[in-house]
């Protein structure tokens, strides 16, 4: 009897038991039901108020509601790219820094996303000026698809450390990848390491150095220039008087402007008819006052006294010209010669006849109340850019 009576009391107690649980686990995906409902609500709604923020310039404020967005759902990689960018256009580096290296410490990070992270954290320290960490963050995107823009920025890492044998290295792994040519930065980098090379002594390196960026470049000017004036310090007149040459032949352009110094190797190598026979086609092709005066020197007449100086000073009104001019007594001057220093002042004060907004530094010929470009009002001063 009390064993039939346990059973029923059993039976009873099970009866019972089932819908209870049945209820308390309804009850208990409702809440967690409604609970990540609220939290999927309030990180979009944070997300796209923040978004919002951004695009009415309001940046304050869309931090704010961005690390809202990070705090309502803290595994969500896009927000904290989101916010990490934000800061680092703010300039507030340090936490641009932690925003990215949080990132980096998840263990359920997407690989792509863990490339992303180590790229923008890169950025990071770039834009800090933290150059050495810059360079270790850079460096292990190697073989991922920021590689390319990893080695750019090494690049330009080496080149503002001025350590040339790297951006060499560096840029001749971006050319082999087919990012574009980079023959003729190589070819400066190459010279850059060649006048170190004669800094310490090291005459052989210097010259194969030379050798190397004329072959990475054959029609770069500065090789030509640089063999050039590194034979003429040295003393070698004949070999520098060749070696101009070269560079008149080759690089006429560079060639130009660096005429003085092909005179005084000529004068040197006793070459001055045939420099002089050299620079007079040259002239007429390319007249300046470089090839002037290089010309004057090498006839033994002051520029000012050069027949070719009024001609250039009609073709172009100068004021280095001018200045030649200047330097003669005036019983010498040609009767145009007056007008011709005239237009030559008049053309170089043109530019600085205008006048130019503080707030903004929009030019302008005459002279606003309102500022055309920033539409401050009283923003320009009553001096012209020559008085002030």
């Amino acid at each position: 009897m009390a064993t039939e009576l346990d059973g029923a009391w059993l039976l009873i107690a099970l009866l019972i038991a089932l819908p209870v649980t049945f209820l308390l686990g309804w009850a208990a995906s409702r809440f967690d039901l409604r609970q990540w409902k609220r939290a999927d609500q309030q990180a979009p709604k944070a997300y796209f108020k923040g978004l919002n923020l951004l695009l009415n310039e309001q940046t304050d404020k869309a931090i704010d509601a961005f690390i809202e967005a990070v705090q309502a759902d803290p595994d969500t990689s896009e927000l904290h790219f989101a916010l990490g960018n934000l800061f680092r256009r703010r300039g507030e580096f340090e936490r641009a820094v932690r925003v990215h290296q949080h990132l980096l410490q998840r263990a359920d990070l997407a690989q792509s996303d863990r490339e992303r992270a180590q790229h923008a954290l890169a950025q990071d320290y770039m834009k800090a000026g933290l150059f050495d960490r810059a360079e270790e963050a850079f460096s292990a995107l190697e073989g991922t698809p920021f590689e390319t823009e990893a080695r750019l920025a090494l690049l330009s890492l080496a080149e503002r450390s001025r350590d040339w044998r790297t951006a060499a290295e560096v840029a001749a792994l971006l050319e082999k990848s087919g990012t574009g040519s980079f023959a003729t930065r190589i070819a400066h980098y190459h010279c850059e390491l060649s006048l170190e090379a004669d800094e310490r002594g090291d005459a052989d390196s210097a010259v194969a150095l030379l050798d190397k960026a004329q072959a990475a470049s054959p029609q770069a000017a500065r090789p030509l220039v640089q063999r050039a004036q590194r034979l003429a310090r040295l003393g070698q007149a004949d070999a520098a008087w060749a070696a101009w040459g070269d560079c008149r032949q080759r690089s006429p352009e560079a060639f130009v402007r660096l005429a003085g110094e092909y005179a005084a190797t000529a004068q040197a190598a006793g070459q001055t008819h045939a420099a002089q026979q050299a620079l007079a086609p040259l002239f007429a092709q390319h007249p300046g006052i470089d090839l002037l005066r290089a010309l004057a020197t090498l006839e033994g007449t002051p520029p000012g006294a050069s027949p070719r100086l009024m001609a250039l000073l009609r073709e172009q009104p100068s004021l280095s010209a001018a200045l030649a001019l200047l330097d003669t007594p005036p019983a010498a001057w040609p009767d145009d010669a007056r007008q011709s220093v005239r237009d030559a002042v008049a053309r170089a004060a043109r530019p600085q006849q205008r006048y130019r907004c503080a707030a903004c530094g929009f030019e302008a010929q005459r002279y606003f109340w309102q500022c055309p470009g920033c539409l401050g009002w009283d923003t320009f001063p009553p001096q012209q850019i020559e008085e002030l």
